[in-house]
């Protein structure tokens, strides 16, 4: 009997990681995929795939086991792998059940659960904004009265800034709470910290750090969910203040957290307070809004790539090695469309590499070996967006695929 190919089982409930599908399948591996029924027809890499199958959406970890169960007698399963964050606890209790490696229900934790992964990184010794879970009203008020607002009342499970509410006075969070009933204890709450955002994208090998690549966002990410406006973030200059201390700050982060091998998006806030650097909240996937395709534009490291290699080579019993990194500058600005189809025709500046194709969406990525050139590109990019594109849509309480 010939020894089968290593068996990997792909979950994503929203359209993304089609990088990742292609380059296990490319490096041997036979891949199976499960997607919600409303993504059956997205633009999957259906070829590279040795098994394709849809589920309801809103399923519950346990439901989807259940499936799963029903088809691993003629399904083997050798590695499990959420490509969006809101598949971590499904791929963990899959994981557990069948006793397979990767992270399990409680280290998933610290990189779903918005509550654990602050307490982590304050154990370790990240600065984190001041918080409390809402469990004790009484820890609540004494909380309240004691540190200085406004405040921010996060869900523990969302991503992005989804069903993030700001309370500007002690008392307004009380509706709030009342309101959630039940679900109260799903959320945390926060000092809110003003101040620029950063992210890094980074890339593990059994706890070591080889990639970690700061960059800054324009307008904070909340801000532009919560009040419109254009998305923009770009590399940070490698010889600018904060690209050292954003890489300190995300390495002792993950060790906190008990990161081993994978890739992560990390959030951090640089306070104007004092000029600190703040964790924001992490997950262990590629980051979203196209920043893996501003990562690939200044560095030629494709996260969900390298992802696919780390999990290939770690079902093989191999050492993974990260490739030869570039050093260019790179950024993104992306609007909300008016049209379905915006013609950026009119935009044809060389330093453009990359050109979304996404309905009621107008984006573009340029590099440039100069940091000026490409924050030059961006900054008049986003104004002509303003005039030629933007369209605003209310902030979602929910995630939707």
């Amino acid at each position: 009997m010939d020894e089968r190919k290593p068996a990997l089982l792909c979950i994503s409930t929203y359209e993304k990681g089609q990088a990742f599908l292609r380059e296990a399948a490319r490096l041997g591996c036979d891949v199976t995929f499960i997607t919600v029924h409303k993504l059956a027809h997205a633009d999957w890499p259906r070829d590279a795939l040795a098994g394709f199958h849809t589920i309801d959406e809103g399923l519950t970890p346990e439901q989807v086991l259940r499936i799963v169960m029903r088809m691993a007698p003629h399904m083997p399963i050798d590695r499990v792998v959420p490509l969006d964050e809101f598949d971590l606890e499904t791929a963990a209790l899959l994981r557990e059940h069948l006793r397979l490696p990767g992270m399990g229900q409680t280290p998933t934790r610290f990189f779903r659960d918005k509550l654990a992964m602050r307490k982590a990184a304050r154990e370790g010794g990240v600065n984190v904004p001041d918080f409390i879970g809402v469990a004790n009203h009484d820890d609540v008020w004494h909380f309240l009265n004691h540190t200085e607002g406004p405040w921010l009342l996060k869900p523990r499970w969302s991503a992005s800034a989804i069903g993030i509410k700001k309370i500007n006075q002690p008392n307004d969070i009380w509706p709030y709470l009342n309101e959630l009933g039940d679900a109260a204890t799903d959320h945390l709450l926060e000092c809110f910290v003003p101040g620029e955002i950063f992210h890094v994208e980074g890339i593990t090998r059994e706890g070591e750090v080889l990639f970690a690549s700061p960059h800054k966002y324009g307008t904070p990410p909340m801000q532009t969910m919560h009040q419109g406006g254009i998305f923009m973030t770009r590399t940070l200059e490698r010889d600018a203040p904060d690209y050292a201390g954003l890489r300190s700050i995300h390495a002792a982060t993950l060790k906190a957290l008990g990161m081993t091998s994978g890739v992560t998006h990390s959030e951090f806030i640089k306070a104007h307070a004092d000029g600190r650097f703040y964790f924001l909240e992490t997950a262990a996937r590629v980051g979203g809004a196209f920043i893996a395709e501003v990562v690939e534009a200044a560095s030629g490291i494709n996260p969900w790539i390298e992802w696919a290699r780390i999990e290939v080579a770690a079902l093989r019993g191999r050492r993974y090695e990260l490739p030869a990194i570039t050093e260019d500058y790179a950024g993104s600005v992306i609007s909300l469309a008016r049209q379905e189809h915006p013609d950026l025709s009119a935009y044809d500046q060389a330093e453009i590499v990359y050109r979304l194709n996404k309905k009621h969406h107008a984006g573009l990525i340029v590099r440039s070996a100069d940091p000026r050139r490409v924050r030059e590109l961006l900054d008049g990019f986003a104004s002509r967006f303003e005039r030629d594109f933007y369209a605003r849509m209310d902030a979602p309480d929910k995630p939707t695929t």
